[in-house]
């Protein structure tokens, strides 16, 4: 079963109940009470995008579980305080298993798990780790790079572009990677990035890909946004347009150049088993294609054989390990050395990444 609760609805139930019970005593739960399990997302469920996929990686566990599990999904929750109390009424309200859906859900979701030490949490895109406290990721950059490859095949301009929701490790690095990708093919290529500061506002992520269309950009990177609305606009356009999480091919059935999934149910599925067999143990996980979280999708038939050929021996290579985008010699967009030749930064390098690759001509945001 599964409940799906708004923020005005979720925010009217907190107020009701009063910060005294948001923040008291533990619900003990019998024996033969379902595991409640609460997901709190940033952006809507939608059909698309990082909110989807979150929720469609508790369907196996839902089918394997039936009703020994109840599932409640809470949506359009901003990160900051109504985050915390939300977070701490669905404890309060007996949820045993917590997934906070967004970086910026970090503290409070660490606090919770500190408080509560029979309850489990799962973050998005962190970096601290507790006993029952687990940050998760995926690896985009293992998918970005091979998007890269495909881009400079297609290119006319040389130019590429990302609209990118925040400056945050995970996102840098799927550029880094996207723009090392396209220079393997073509070493001139330029990346561009507009980074909009927000999960979630399709006007203003279309605002963004406009931008990066006038700069003669024919190749769009969509870097976290939770609808296809810098996809869509990129088909209206005729320029090809890729996007991290879920296929959008159905809002762009010509230009799409393919999709950086993720399925986050091989790990929600562990994590669910550990915690009711009382095993659970918090690590850092960051999954990408050897653990079968990434998956490159959709890809444009547009793309020529002899790059497509090239893009698999790659994938083959990274779910092996024999190969890694952040391999050296790179060069930081300063002049600097990045990547030592020879030298493979490592997941906890990579998790820290704050500084661009030399190709992408915007600097980060201070």
């Amino acid at each position: 079963m599964t409940k799906v609760i708004t923020r005005r609805t979720m925010m009217k139930t907190v107020a009701a109940a009063g910060a005294a019970s948001a923040i008291g005593g533990q619900t003990v739960y019998a024996s033969e009470e379902p595991l409640g399990i609460a997901l709190v997302i940033p952006s809507p469920v939608g059909d698309v995008g990082w909110g989807h996929a979150l929720a469609a990686g508790l369907d196996p566990v839902k089918a394997a579980y039936g009703d020994k599990v109840k599932v409640t999904i809470i949506e359009n929750i901003a990160e900051g305080p109504d985050a915390d109390r939300i977070m701490n009424k669905t404890v309060a309200d007996g949820n045993k298993f917590l997934i906070a859906g967004s970086f910026g859900y970090q503290n409070g979701g660490l606090q919770i798990a500190k408080r509560f030490p029979d309850v489990t949490v799962l973050h998005a895109s962190g970096f601290k780790v507790a006993p029952n406290f687990s940050p998760f990721a995926a690896k985009y950059f293992q998918g970005t790079y091979l998007m890269g490859m495909a881009a400079a095949a297609l290119t006319k301009t040389g130019k590429l572009g990302s609209v990118s929701a925040f400056a945050i490790p995970e996102l840098i690095t799927s550029v880094n990677a996207f723009t090392l990708g396209a220079q393997a093919v073509r070493p001139d290529i330029e990346v561009s990035v507009v980074w909009v500061n927000t999960w979630f506002d399709p006007a203003k992520e279309q605002e963004a890909a406009s931008a990066l269309l006038a700069q003669n950009c024919d190749v769009i990177f969509s870097n976290a946004q939770d609808t296809p609305s810098v996809i869509s606009l990129c088909e209206e356009k005729g320029v090809y347009a890729f996007n991290l999480n879920s296929s959008m091919v159905k809002y762009a059935p010509k230009k799409y150049l393919g999709c950086v999934a993720t399925d986050w149910s091989p790990f929600f599925k562990a994590s669910v088993d550990a915690h009711l067999a009382g095993s659970f143990k918090g690590a850092n996980a960051f999954l990408g294609v050897a653990e079968k979280v990434v998956a490159t999708v959709d890809w444009n038939a547009d793309i020529p054989a002899g790059t497509m050929t090239a893009i698999k021996d790659s994938e083959a290579n990274i779910a092996a390990g024999s190969f890694s985008p952040f391999t050296g010699p790179i060069t930081k967009a300063d002049g600097s050395e990045g990547v030592a030749a020879g030298a493979t930064m490592t997941d906890d390098q990579i998790i820290a990444m704050d500084w661009h690759v030399k190709g992408v001509v915007t600097p980060l945001p201070k």
